[in-house]
């Protein structure tokens, strides 16, 4: 990943301001490219941001979490945003997807995610699948320079 900051920046439309809206093809890219992103998720009268492994399957993204907080929190509060980044010299990202989380319940579902390239990165049974759908999906590309003089 240390230079997909870079390949985004230079795919994205020709601007000379720091910062490019990318497409959602690209941002698809990007999720696709990156193991670890973040979700947010109402429990009680707070938000919780959590780190998660996942992968993406057929405009979906999707985890694998055990019984808890978390997973207690999708159920009453099913809509979250989900958000990656990553850097390199030349340039950084940000991609959010905004959508609504939902436990994959059914056996065949289950089966199917379990062939997925995705296992826990720590040392827990994790046999829940959560799959985000999304309804938004936007990113930004920055071009990392030095900050410009003040007072010119």
């Amino acid at each position: 990943m240390t230079d997909l900051a870079s390949r985004l920046w230079t795919n994205a439309a020709p601007t000379d301001d720091p910062v490019a809206v990318l497409a959602e093809s690209a941002c698809w890219r990007a999720l696709e490219a990156t193991p670890v992103g973040r979700i947010a998720i109402a429990i009680g009268e707070d938000v919780e941001v959590f780190p998660v492994n996942y992968t993406t399957d057929g405009g979906r993204i999707l985890f694998r979490t055990a019984p808890g907080s978390k997973l207690l929190a999708l159920t009453a509060h099913p809509t979250v945003t989900f958000e990656i980044d990553g850097f390199d010299d030349a340039a950084a990202f940000s991609i959010v997807v905004k959508g609504r989380a939902e436990r994959i319940e059914s056996q065949q579902e289950m089966d199917a995610a379990d062939l997925l390239p995705l296992a826990p990165w720590i040392p827990t049974l994790k046999y829940r699948w959560v799959r985000i759908i999304p309804t938004e999906i936007t990113g930004r590309v920055f071009r990392r320079d030095r900050e410009p003089d003040r007072y010119v």
